[in-house]
């Protein structure tokens, strides 16, 4: 029994890296939208078996960053500018909540938390001020969770994470192409920590509401 539980949690923890792994890919824009790729295909490139593979693709499926393509294996899930909306819309919704909940009850996490969460804010904003779309993806990634998880929900967090990965992994493709991206994005990630901070939830919508009021904008000139 203990050979075989070891060897479950090996096989979930690689399950878990390799879905990172490929998440980073399509963050990254080396696995574009509607490419297609087979379980063989990653088992080969990762070295490793089928079976944690095709578990972590099936998870990726689930997360709305995949597409099975039947007889063909999976593809990247190509997002659409109305479902680029509505993830803005849907995460405002999420944000809204978080912050009047923190409003009302305060913060449910450490101090030493939030000082992390104010770092995470610095490095997220010089990374977008300077354009790094690299540097700029992970940070405003852990950015996010770290700040939702201050309201003590870990359903809200996890749901507002998988919506932020899906909104960048639509974007991604287009900044890219839009040339250097200084001064085009947005970069107010301390502004709203200190409103969190000061239990302001209005002041901490109106910030996301211009925030999503950019985003849209932005795209909206790339796309065009």
């Amino acid at each position: 029994m203990r050979g075989t539980g070891s060897s479950a949690v090996t096989r979930s923890t690689l399950r878990q890296q390799i879905a990172d792994a490929l998440r980073d890919e399509v963050l990254a824009g080396r696995l574009a939208p509607g490419q297609e790729f087979t379980v063989k295909e990653i088992a080969e490139q990762y070295g490793v078996s089928a079976t944690p593979v095709r578990e972590a693709l099936v998870d990726l499926s689930a997360q709305g960053l995949l597409d099975s393509a039947q007889h063909r294996g999976f593809k990247v899930h190509e997002y659409s500018v109305a479902d680029y909306q509505g993830m803005v819309e849907a995460r405002a919704l999420v944000a809204e909540a978080i912050f009047r909940g923190i409003a009302e009850r305060g913060i449910t996490k450490p101090a030493d938390d939030f000082l992390s969460v104010r770092r995470r804010a610095e490095e997220s904003a010089r990374a977008a001020t300077s354009g790094d779309l690299n540097v700029l993806i992970g940070y405003d990634l852990r950015f996010w969770r770290e700040l939702s998880s201050l309201f003590g929900n870990a359903y809200l967090t996890d749901f507002l994470h998988r919506l932020r990965v899906q909104a960048w992994v639509f974007a991604v493709p287009l900044l890219r192409a839009a040339g250097p991206l200084g001064g085009r994005l947005w970069n107010g990630h301390t502004e709203l920590v200190d409103a969190v901070g000061r239990r302001d939830a209005r002041a901490a919508y109106e910030i996301i509401t211009a925030y999503n009021r950019h985003s849209l904008d932005l795209v909206d000139k790339l796309v065009g």
